[in-house]
């Protein structure tokens, strides 16, 4: 099979991706293609006497179909997902790690030396390997209800080399009362927004992972009414939805937490609430 020039191959990926609607398609173009070849993006974009030949012909081909029209998100083609410092492997088993998420990791951040936290919904395991990335003195675990999901953020422990301690768990049932932070991102869809969903979302990412009743506040009212009995646990922090942030400040409130905030994200939405305990 003949070669072609990466560029030429890029402008026809780009207009393919374009034409099918999604919102990147030079970013997800170069990311499949420096996946097919091996390659750092940055290499490709500098070196002008790139092709694609041989079994990449195919590969390339196939990776864009699957972009185009599958809808697949890039991170699960590539199998992987940059996260903070880190590069984390993905697959349809959890969501695909969101830049929003890292506020998450921000607060956590902020926690006392040592203090034991838990990442309740781990999936991939993002935020919690993440944490012990930047603040080893922390003790970390992450709890999710699928046994898939923990499969993931194994490996990715294991691959990282960073120590958390992974548990099988409905929320907080079971698990042991000796953490002092909670943190999670748990589903916050409302059923009623299903269809307003991308196509990326809907078609290819774990519904599990993202749906949570009527209001879409069924998992969050259902942690923090556990919480309630954990007086222990000092700082919890839930990613929320946009225009969820004051109904969970008021569930926040009700399971005795005396201090109650949001923290917005980079394009302005409050996207983590935050609750304190007074010591």
């Amino acid at each position: 099979m003949r070669g072609t020039p990466a560029r030429e191959a890029l402008d026809g990926a780009i207009t393919a991706i374009a034409a099918a609607g999604c919102e990147t398609p030079r970013l997800d173009a170069e990311v499949l293609l420096a996946h097919v070849l091996g390659l750092d993006r940055g290499r490709l974009l500098i070196e002008r006497e790139l092709a694609v030949e041989g079994q990449a012909v195919r590969a390339f081909q196939e990776a864009v179909r699957r972009r185009a029209v599958e809808r697949e998100p890039v991170a699960y083609i590539v199998g992987h997902r940059g996260f903070r410092r880190l590069d984390l492997v993905v697959d349809r088993r959890v969501l695909v790690p969101r830049p929003e998420t890292e506020l998450l990791v921000e607060l956590g951040l902020t926690l006392g030396r040592g203090a034991r936290v838990l990442d309740v919904g781990t999936g991939s395991g993002a935020v919690a390997l993440a944490l012990k990335d930047e603040r080893p003195d922390l003790e970390i675990a992450g709890s999710d209800v699928s046994p898939d999901s923990l499969a993931v953020a194994e490996a990715n422990g294991r691959r990282l080399g960073l120590e958390v301690q992974w548990l099988q768990a409905d929320l907080l049932l079971d698990v042991p009362d000796e953490f002092d932070a909670v943190l999670s991102n748990l589903p916050y869809v409302a059923e009623s927004e299903r269809g307003g969903l991308a196509p990326e979302i809907l078609r290819h990412e774990p519904s599990e992972a993202l749906f949570a009743g009527p209001d879409g506040l069924a998992s969050i009212r259902s942690l923090l009414a556990l919480l309630r009995e954990r007086p222990r646990v000092g700082v919890v922090a839930l990613e929320v939805g946009a225009g969820q942030a004051a109904a969970v400040a008021e569930l926040i409130g009700l399971a005795d937490f005396q201090s109650v905030r949001s923290e917005r994200d980079l394009a302005g939405v409050e996207r983590v609430v935050v609750g304190e305990r007074s010591r």
